[in-house]
């Protein structure tokens, strides 16, 4: 029998695989995975609203307030002076129009005569209704107007659109020839002239007129007005202010036969 002496070898183990090292990480790759994903706590969120809240409010507050500044904002230097001028002006007027009230309310609170000052306030009202009426005479500034119509083409409707463009210009006072004008005068026309609440007056006519005569010369001369159209009856018109005239044609003060006073 043959034997073998050859001697076995032991078997070669396979290597085992070395894994690769992982790449080193930079500092900026380590503050992102820090951050990220957001690690927070219930109390963090919540402070968190309330900032996002009180700045919300804030801009709001900002941006309301621009807003009603922005006007003056843009206006120029003389525009806001001019505003405060106003506003400074608008304030004194109030306060004198309150201390002008104090005054009236003190007044009358301290009067120790009242009834003496309701009968001076009631003879200022009768004079003033006496002005009215004309049964007191009047003077004051205003105008004269005569018109002279050698033609007697005057008429009486003429003469009362005189009259009317007076009262429109603010005539407080008239009379005419010595004759009286108040509310209830009419006008016709008698024998070659005009009458006035009956009574005759001849030319030339004489309007003796108490009013601004700034105002009552210009009614009077206005494109187709009195003096335009007396002028093509062929009269001669001519107006004169005066700062002085005097009414003092009387009228006798008639008692009303049904009309009473309400508060009898």
């Amino acid at each position: 029998m043959s034997t073998d002496d050859t001697p076995q070898k032991d078997p070669v183990p396979e290597p085992v695989p070395v894994p690769a090292p992982e790449p080193e990480q930079t500092g900026r790759q380590r503050l992102a995975a820090g951050l990220w994903p957001p690690r927070l706590s219930r109390a963090q969120l919540i402070v968190a609203l309330l900032l996002f809240v009180l700045g919300l409010g804030l801009a709001i507050q900002v941006r309301s307030n621009s807003d009603s500044s922005a006007p003056l904002r843009g206006a120029r230097q003389e525009d806001l002076v001019r505003i405060l001028d106003e506003l400074d002006g608008r304030t004194k007027r109030l306060e004198d129009e309150k201390q002008k009230l104090d005054d009236q309310r003190k007044e009358l609170q301290s009067s120790s005569n009242q009834a003496e000052e309701a009968r001076k306030q009631t003879l200022e009202r009768e004079r003033q209704l006496g002005i009215l009426a004309g049964t007191v005479a009047a003077q004051g500034p205003g105008i004269t107007l005569k018109i002279t119509d050698t033609k007697g083409q005057v008429r009486s409707d003429q003469l009362l659109d005189t009259l009317q463009e007076l009262r429109a210009a603010g005539a407080e006072a008239i009379q005419i020839n010595g004759v009286r004008v108040v509310a209830g005068s009419y006008f016709s026309d008698e024998g070659g002239g005009v009458a006035i609440d009956g009574k005759k007056i001849t030319q030339p006519y004489e309007f003796k007129v108490i009013g601004k005569p700034q105002d009552l010369e210009p009614a009077l001369n206005i494109p187709g007005g009195v003096v335009q159209t007396m002028e093509k009856e062929q009269a001669t018109v001519a107006v004169t202010r005066s700062a002085k005239i005097v009414v003092d044609a009387l009228r006798a003060a008639k008692q009303p036969d049904y009309a009473r006073s309400s508060s009898s």
